[in-house]
């Protein structure tokens, strides 16, 4: 059993060792192309090969990388009590200011979701920088962002929007452990159909495998916050609720569909991976993704947890 054991050991680490050296992830036959037998990851081969500036995929990615500023901004307060340094953020367009008053680590009591969100904040920091050496000096600088705590903040007036408080009062996700994941629900899915309703519009098959990867990481991220939500809101039930409010909330900011899903199933059963009857994860257009972190159902250039817009080319609610 001992020999089993190391035998297994050794072959967890040849596979570390492997996506160290590439990168994670490689582009195959599945992308329709193989870099020097998949020695190369993805990640080189897109910043080998920037897309130049004004072409569609670098809108793209540019449109991605705003997303990627804000979870990255809140996780890693949320996590270390600081946000990303400043050479992370520059870029074309305006750098606007992180409002961050009252952000600050999260007191975790539970050492695991202490560790899941060290490793998520980890995560998006790395997508952050990916994204901007993908696109060199076509990168947008982070926009203004505002992951605060107060009344008026953005978290505030999504909570609100969720029924979860009522007027004049302040949601904390940096309070506690349950706040901190309601905060971080209030993202992740949107990361995740924000990507799939991307990949049609990316062309390159090197910028697309690569912004898959990504993809599969916001899904795990975000199977991982539901699971933990729904685990703790079998204990506490208010906890479920407040989730499958902040689903509705979504659901209104983004147009007449119902296509967001809580994490509620049926009395035997959850609903940890939101799908349609086909099994599939569902899509949002940018339009749809804007008017939700713009927290409005308007017609919008700005709001919410992007008090001055997003940096780009593609920053209208109207698509």
């Amino acid at each position: 059993m001992l020999e089993a054991f190391d035998k297994r050991q050794q072959k967890r680490e040849e596979r570390r060792r492997l996506f160290k050296m590439g990168g994670g992830f490689c582009v195959g036959a599945a992308a329709g192309a193989v870099l020097s037998a998949c020695g190369s990851s993805a990640g080189d081969a897109v910043a080998q090969n920037p897309p130049p500036t004004g072409d569609s995929d670098a809108n793209v990615l540019n449109f991605a990388l705003n997303l990627e500023y804000l979870e990255a901004q809140f996780y890693y307060f949320a996590s270390y009590g600081m946000g990303l340094p400043n050479a992370d953020l520059t870029g074309t367009g305006t750098q606007g200011a992180l409002s961050a008053g009252g952000a600050g680590a999260v007191p975790f009591v539970d050492p695991v979701i202490r560790n899941y969100a060290r490793e998520i904040a980890n995560d998006e920091a790395a997508h952050v920088r990916f994204l901007r050496s993908a696109l060199g000096s076509a990168a947008v600088a982070q926009p203004a962002i505002d992951i605060g705590v107060g009344p008026n903040s953005a978290f505030s007036n999504a909570a609100r929007a969720a029924g979860l408080i009522g007027p004049g009062a302040t949601f904390n996700p940096y309070a506690d452990e349950n706040s901190f994941l309601l905060g971080a629900y209030i993202f992740e899915d949107v990361g995740v159909t924000a990507y799939k309703g991307a990949a049609p519009l990316i062309n390159n098959r090197t910028f697309l495998e690569a912004a898959a990867g990504i993809l599969a990481a916001e899904a795990y991220h975000a199977g991982l916050v539901r699971t933990v939500l729904y685990a703790r809101g079998v204990a506490i039930p208010s906890l479920r609720t407040s989730a499958d409010a902040i689903s509705n909330a979504r659901d209104s900011l983004d147009g007449p569909s119902d296509i967001d899903q809580g994490i509620s199933g049926t009395a035997t059963e959850s609903n940890i991976v939101p799908l349609d009857s086909n099994g599939i994860a569902y899509s949002r257009t940018t339009g749809q993704v804007l008017n939700i972190v713009y927290l409005t159902a308007a017609v919008a250039t700005g709001g919410g947890f992007f008090p001055s817009g997003v940096n780009g080319v593609i920053r209208s609610s109207a698509g």
